[in-house]
């Protein structure tokens, strides 16, 4: 059985000790997938599998076999995905090590709260969620910007949310 990657099957490699992001940068090419700290603690590595964030350099690329796996390069690929022109218009990168991660993330995210999945600050847990500024910062906590592009990125967020675009 293959991974479905960006909309290409592709064989699960042979070692199962593989992880997806080894496999989406050394066996793929597809290098907007970043190494961060390969610990799972700064989020560059997120991808989404069947719509939810992973962190890639955690998953064994056997894990997501049978299915479908979205890198940045996928979730932008006929035009800008509508988070990557909102990261452009509000600065919301420097280096941009951490963006792909970021985007990808906050696609999942913004999912999250459209199907009303609370976070941690929710006040009422069976209420639907109102994203605001705090609960953007919350939900993408996992996700580190070490240059300090943070209020860019919730602007970007916010922004994408409030046009209701996922």
């Amino acid at each position: 059985m293959g991974i479905t990657i960006n909309g290409v099957e592709v064989d699960a490699p042979g070692d199962a000790r593989v992880s997806l992001l080894d496999l989406l940068r050394e066996g793929l090419h597809l290098t907007g997938t970043k190494v961060g700290c390969n610990q799972g603690a700064c989020g560059a590595c997120t991808v989404l599998v069947d719509g939810e964030r992973v962190l890639s350099c955690l998953t064994l690329a056997v894990q997501a076999e049978g299915r479908s796996v979205t890198t940045i390069e996928g979730l932008g690929a006929d035009s800008p995905h509508p988070l990557q022109a909102a990261f452009i218009e509000h600065d919301g990168f420097q280096c941009g090590y951490c963006t792909p991660g970021q985007i990808c993330a906050a696609a999942a995210m913004l999912r999250e709260v459209a199907d009303g999945v609370p976070s941690y600050i929710s006040p009422d847990l069976r209420a639907a969620p109102v994203l605001t500024r705090e609960e953007v910062r919350e939900r993408m906590s996992g996700n580190l910007c070490r240059c300090g592009a943070h209020n860019g990125i919730v602007d970007a967020i916010m922004q994408v949310a409030q046009e209701g675009a996922r």
